[in-house]
């Protein structure tokens, strides 16, 4: 087992882009390559980010990652709610995903205090 695996942040990241492909799902086939394509690219980020950090020799390398991956969490909300306001995503989709936003970026923030704090 990777060191990774064993974080809870890194399993809500691969929760996270889970409900982010099964919602873009019904998007028109003409955003395949568009907001589809830039929402689950993403959200595949998040806990590729967390893992490739936690491999890093230094804390701040890591601490690093942690802030990228954060910024993928943001990307998906813009990107949700641009799909929101385009009829693509139902107002109770971009919520469950807006919720799991919030937590992720929750997970995110401790996990990197917590490596400032060693």
């Amino acid at each position: 087992m990777f060191n990774f695996e064993k974080l809870d942040t890194w399993h809500e990241a691969i929760a996270f882009a889970d409900l982010t492909y099964q919602l873009t799902r019904n998007f028109p086939a003409e955003e395949r390559f568009g907001l589809t394509h830039q929402m689950r690219r993403a959200a595949v980020s998040i806990s590729s980010n967390i893992a490739e950090g936690s491999s890093r020799s230094s804390r701040t390398d890591y601490a690093r990652f942690l802030e990228i991956a954060t910024g993928s969490v943001f990307e998906v909300v813009s990107q949700a709610t641009i799909g929101r306001n385009q009829g693509f995503l139902e107002a109770t989709a971009y919520q469950q995903l807006y919720q799991a936003a919030e937590k992720q970026s929750r997970m995110l923030s401790g996990l990197r205090k917590s490596l400032e704090a060693a």
